[in-house]
């Protein structure tokens, strides 16, 4: 009869091997992408933004932070790169959507989803679009730009609610980045999947306040050169 003190010795050994092994892939990947990083310079954000949406999943939002961080003058740049980057990146998607991913959609998601996700698209497709692109991972953002494309989205509309959802989120990521440092994106991503509802809820309140402050601004302007 097998010891079990022997069984339970042999998993936890396999258990730190399995860990050591993950850990040196991940080490490896993550030196392969910073010296990508090196190669291609101040382009390196929007080409790993196109790549990541362009269904081959890159580390966007590392990315993104390392660069703010290093170089915080750039800030905008940065976050308006990797926006661009991540439409256009986009745009394969879209056609595999558009010349008949509905298989493909109703594959990946169970029919419930699917009506639910097509409702959402009727009502206001803009906005089915932005507020998932504005989101981190677990978001499965493909899924919506899939459905974009399925429910005859505009491309115009297609492309600005894309850049616009990223740019909300990359500059949100950078904000936090500057003010806690690069280890808040394993953090925030952490604190989405367990609180979603309260991000999105206070990316949505940012968003409406910018809005209206922009507004009253040019409100403000009108009545003072009238």
């Amino acid at each position: 009869m097998p010891d079990l003190t022997d069984a339970c010795l042999f998993d936890h050994v396999h258990l730190l091997v399995s860990l050591k092994t993950i850990g040196h892939i991940l080490g490896r990947y993550t030196a392969w992408v910073l010296g990508l990083m090196k190669v291609l310079g101040v382009w390196g954000v929007f080409v790993i933004a196109f790549a990541d949406s362009a269904l081959l999943g890159m580390p966007v939002d590392f990315v993104v932070a390392t660069y703010v961080y290093q170089d915080r003058r750039r800030l905008l740049l940065y976050i308006a790169m990797a926006s661009l980057g991540s439409a256009l990146g986009s745009i394969p998607l879209y056609i595999i959507g558009y010349l008949g991913g509905e298989k493909v959609l109703r594959k990946r998601i169970s029919e419930e989803r699917f009506l639910k996700i097509h409702r959402s698209f009727e009502q206001h497709e803009f906005w089915a679009l932005m507020f998932p692109g504005m989101l981190p991972p677990p978001m499965p953002f493909k899924i919506f730009v899939l459905a974009a494309a399925v429910f005859e989205m505009r491309f115009r509309d297609f492309m600005v609610a894309i850049f616009l959802g990223r740019f909300v989120r990359f500059g949100v990521l950078s904000v936090l980045v500057l003010w806690f440092g690069p280890q808040i994106v394993g953090l925030f991503g952490g604190v989405f999947k367990r609180h979603w509802i309260w991000v999105l809820g206070v990316i949505v309140a940012g968003v409406c306040v910018g809005v209206v402050l922009r507004w009253r601004g040019r409100t403000g302007d009108t009545e003072r050169g009238t």
